[in-house]
């Protein structure tokens, strides 16, 4: 048998084909790496986002308050008044003492009374704190599971490591809506519907925004 037989009916390869089809094999591979966790962000926040457009469909009961009485010891009263941020140093103090919920958000000093808000993703917490004798009167409210849900959606108020959750959530669906787009239009047969959906997609929203966003 010849080498022309032996080649006969197979089709020339053609120049940079086998790295065309590794790309694509490498995108479909991360495709499904990335949708893994950012599927289910998406089912988060997509269902956050709506209880947020609808606040009125899930409002929330908040928690029974919790009320305590604490008392700040002479030393450590006169310290937090030593401080540069006296209401934040109160409010740090009695936190050591009491279970409250939040962060310090606000605060007045008078001559004898100091009234403390700590506020949080999970609830909020008041402090009225006798300046005299260092009495301190706590109220812990916790916030409703549909309240939590809209502020982790927020993200404000969540703190530090959940609002790096959001910027890492928003890279990987980025990147896997990139990696989706090179594998939409990678199929040739549909590339005319890829590029009529896509311009169809961008239009619709603009118009929704120009004609009807007041």
């Amino acid at each position: 048998m010849t080498d022309d037989s032996k080649n006969a009916g197979v089709a020339p390869r053609r120049p940079g084909g086998n790295t065309r089809a590794e790309f694509y094999r490498q995108c479909r591979r991360w495709h499904g790496y990335l949708s893994a966790f950012a599927f289910i962000a998406l089912m988060f926040f997509s269902a956050t986002g709506i209880m947020l457009n609808h606040p009125e469909w899930f409002e929330g009961v908040p928690g029974e308050a919790r009320r305590s009485v604490v008392t700040l010891s002479p030393e450590r009263l006169a310290t937090a008044m030593q401080g540069e941020d006296v209401p934040g140093s109160l409010a740090a103090a009695v936190a050591e003492l009491a279970d409250v919920i939040g962060v310090f958000s606000s605060g007045e000093v008078s001559e004898d009374t100091a009234t403390l808000r700590l506020e949080g993703v999970r609830g909020s917490t008041d402090i009225s704190v006798d300046l005299r004798g260092g009495q301190s009167e706590v109220e812990v409210v916790p916030a409703s599971a549909s309240s939590v849900l809209q502020e982790l959606h927020r993200g404000t108020g969540a703190g530090a490591a959940w609002r790096l959750l959001l910027d890492v959530t928003a890279a990987l669906v980025l990147g896997l809506s990139l990696v989706g787009y090179v594998l939409f239009f990678s199929l040739r047969f549909r590339l005319r519907t890829s590029l009529a959906l896509t311009v169809g997609s961008l239009v619709s929203i603009l118009a929704v925004f120009v004609a009807l966003v007041p």
